[in-house]
């Protein structure tokens, strides 16, 4: 999540550290969490340059532990990424999500019911081609080098990362004064995860793609005539399946119709 919220800025991430606190320092458990951040560092080439474990008996219990840490990045004054040049007709592109990624877990545990009902984890729901758990704990997808590759080639002029808050949230963070995006609901390629939550919890449709990515991990927004590019890019580059996703229009906000 991190080394995807620093590409926004048009950043490469350089190092990362992390800090994980545990009830008990279990060494086999620490070492496998460890590999996956390490592999993160990989799929975002930057380096884990050190971290902190901290143990916590009395406080936490044992088999519990909390995962936090930081990246640093960097990216020339004059290419930080800037909206000014945004115009109606640009064209917004997605990124497909592996999953939920790292938000909306709250909801997700009180729809299933988690705590009382722990082997519906284990259930494959109608729709889906795996179990609930298996869907659920998809790893969040890591985008910085194929972005970083259109950043190279096409004049990118807003990136929003979709975390908590949805579309209606994070997409108008990239959008200057009276540019709104305008998405066509069903130009949005919804994963079957989020139609299973939707289902089991009766959430109204406006809540979902406030609260989830609804299978879009992140947009860039690029001029209408440098698309075409900027998708060939992405499908060269470990993105086969971006696709358009909407445009700019006058406005505010985000508008899904």
């Amino acid at each position: 999540m991190c080394v995807n919220d620093i590409i926004c800025s048009g950043a490469k991430p350089l190092f990362f550290l992390d800090y994980i606190a545990c009830g008990r320092n279990i060494p086999e458990k620490i070492a496998a969490i460890v590999s996956g951040v390490a592999e993160g560092c990989v799929q975002a080439d930057c380096s884990l340059v050190g971290g902190e474990t901290a143990e916590h008996p009395g406080m936490m219990p044992e088999e519990e532990y909390d995962l936090a840490g930081f990246t640093v990045g960097v990216v020339d004054k004059e290419k930080i990424l800037s909206n000014e040049t945004m115009v109606a007709g640009d064209v917004i592109i997605a990124l497909p999500s592996t999953g939920v990624h790292s938000n909306g877990f709250s909801l997700v545990r009180k729809i299933f019911d988690l705590e009382n009902n722990p082997d519906v984890l284990k259930k494959t729901f109608d729709g889906m081609d795996k179990p609930l758990g298996e869907a659920l704990l998809a790893p969040t997808k890591i985008y910085v080098k194929p972005v970083l590759k259109v950043l190279e080639e096409v004049q990118v002029k807003g990136i929003s990362h979709i975390t908590g808050g949805g579309f209606y949230e994070n997409i108008p963070r990239s959008l200057p004064e009276g540019c709104c995006a305008k998405i066509k609901k069903s130009d949005v390629r919804v994963l079957p995860i989020f139609d299973l939550i939707a289902r089991e919890g009766s959430v109204p449709e406006r809540d979902m793609f406030n609260t989830f990515n609804m299978g879009v991990g992140m947009v860039l927004t690029v001029p209408a005539e440098q698309a075409d590019k900027a998708l060939e890019i992405l499908h060269a580059n470990g993105e086969p399946e971006a696709y358009r996703l909407g445009v700019i229009a006058e406005g505010e906000g985000v508008e899904l119709c």
